[in-house]
């Protein structure tokens, strides 16, 4: 069992997504998170107006001298933002246990990674994966096939969670497979309203469970519990989108 998870994502001045998801959720679970961050962004609960990649040299800095330092396993990566950066931290993370939410389109569907980058994600990247996050969305631009299951074997992740909540209209039905072969299946009401940093919720539980040494399966059943109430809790302190509430009491 590992106390640490090391995260990589982008700075969400609202709060409701990015590394300070992360680091809330994974704080939940009892862990401390390792947070660097990738990418500055000028956004709120409307829109993103502005990204802003960090320094490749400076994350790699951060990440070599907190590995000098401390013993990390689990590696939760979220939003990333140009060709460069992405073989930088495919590089460092080579050997760690990597949960990757492939972030390509903010929530109010501004776009945030580029065809190039995505390219380099899917060559350099996905390889080192264990576990995938995609909505149905994101699992299209990332991989080829006619259906959903063709799409997940042409991925080289061993793990892939498609959830399923930017296409569904009453109920959620999110799909874990391996090697492309379809596990489980995990069933939700879907609720009304949107919400900023539910993706980000989702895999940052993931990787705390993982470092808890619970099974793919499990892990990935009790971090959707938790975000599910996450939601059901959430939170308005914008005009539009509502904040997951992780840190609500009665969520574990």
């Amino acid at each position: 069992m590992d106390d640490t998870v090391l995260v990589l994502s982008g700075l969400d001045p609202c709060g409701g997504a990015g590394i300070s998801a992360d680091i809330e959720t994974i704080q939940q679970f009892g862990l401390t998170a390792l947070p660097i961050v990738t990418v500055l962004t000028v956004q709120n609960t409307q829109s993103v107006a502005e990204i802003q990649a960090v320094n490749d040299e400076l994350i790699a800095k951060q990440f070599r001298h907190l590995q000098d330092d401390i013993d990390f396993e689990v590696v939760k990566i979220g939003l990333l933002s140009s060709v460069e950066q992405i073989k930088t931290i495919a590089n460092l993370a080579q050997g760690k246990t990597i949960i990757l939410d492939p972030i390509v389109k903010s929530s109010t569907a501004d776009v945030l990674l580029q065809t190039q980058a995505i390219e380099t994600l899917k060559q350099d990247l996905l390889p080192l994966v264990h576990i995938l996050t995609p909505n149905s969305a994101e699992l299209s631009t990332l991989s080829v096939g006619d259906n959903e299951q063709q799409q997940v074997k042409s991925l080289s992740c061993e793990w892939v969670l498609v959830t399923t909540t930017d296409v569904s209209d009453s109920e959620i039905e999110h799909r874990l497979y391996q090697h492309g072969n379809l596990i489980k299946k995990y069933i939700y009401k879907k609720l009304m309203g949107d919400y900023h940093g539910s993706g980000c919720t989702l895999s940052s539980a993931i990787a705390a469970l993982i470092a808890l040494d619970l099974s793919v399966e499990e892990a990935c059943q009790q971090a959707l519990n938790y975000t599910y109430q996450t939601l059901l809790n959430a939170k308005s302190i914008g005009k539009i989108q509502k904040h997951p509430n992780r840190l609500h009491k009665k969520l574990l």
